[in-house]
């Protein structure tokens, strides 16, 4: 965007192409799931600084981009968010634009589609990400959150090189910790409410079945949503995420932190014979 508030010529070419969608691709972690987390019985030795800056910060930019004028808001989301044609070069932009396409790697992150977009995300970085900055420590934490971050693009985004719907969200990010959080902490419980009806109903479940089936909803939805145009959920976003977390963990973690087996955690009952 120039001076005078328009697009370059270059960019507008990515503009009318993107107004096709109605949306942006979004990652709620909540999405279409039966369960929500509400806390874990897993005590941290730290304050988790980091992850409450975090959530700060993309609560402040929500309200920013919520009290924004309609047009500001999806130029927001245009010059922020991550559309994979620029991103990967299949588009060129002049240097008037407000960041490089490289830069919205890390932009996206902190822009979220709507309120119920927001609130999942951030419950799932409150639950879960505090133990993860107490295994590796502040500064590795914003690290690994970062890279887990950047994978989750990239595996959305490789697979559609020619996409200009934008992407944005944490939830790429918070997938790693995730993906983190199964391999450190599997017997963890985790208070998850389930709807029924007009009550939510409570329980404590191990972290390797609330996870392990989180994960599993992902991999359905994304086989299920294969080819799908327009906005909606970054279900590849989520997967990749989840497994860079898995990936990166044992170089991330203290190391007193030991790695546990998570299908070790799930113990079957013994079975008598007769």
């Amino acid at each position: 965007m120039n001076r005078h508030g328009h697009l370059s010529s270059r960019q507008a070419k990515a503009v009318q192409e993107a107004k096709r969608w109605n949306e942006p691709l979004c990652g709620c972690l909540g999405y279409n799931s039966d369960m929500i987390p509400l806390h874990d019985d897993n005590p941290t030795k730290i304050t988790p600084y980091v992850t409450i800056i975090l959530m700060a910060i993309c609560i402040l930019v929500f309200l920013w981009q919520t009290f924004s004028p309609p047009p500001m808001q999806r130029m927001i989301l245009l010059q922020l968010g991550v559309i994979p044609a620029l991103l990967l070069d299949t588009v060129h932009l002049s240097s008037d634009t407000w960041v490089p396409p490289s830069a919205t790697l890390i932009t996206s992150m902190f822009l979220h589609g709507g309120w119920m977009h927001l609130i999942g995300n951030m419950l799932y970085l409150w639950v879960f990400g505090n133990n993860i900055e107490d295994a590796m420590g502040h500064v590795r934490y914003i690290i690994f959150y970062v890279i887990c971050g950047v994978a989750a693009v990239f595996a959305q985004a490789l697979p559609d090189p020619n996409s200009t719907i934008p992407m944005v969200g944490a939830s790429g990010a918070i997938s790693g910790v995730l993906g983190a959080y199964i391999l450190l902490y599997p017997r963890a419980k985790v208070l998850v409410g389930i709807p029924i009806f007009l009550y939510l109903h409570t329980l404590r479940l191990p972290a390797i079945l609330v996870l392990g089936l989180w994960f599993g909803l992902q991999l359905v939805s994304s086989i299920m949503n294969a080819g799908n145009e327009g906005g909606g959920v970054a279900f590849g976003a989520h997967i990749g995420g989840f497994v860079a977390g898995m990936l990166l963990i044992a170089l991330f973690k203290y190391p007193h932190v030991k790695i546990q087996s998570p299908l070790k955690s799930l113990k079957l009952p013994n079975l008598r014979r007769r």
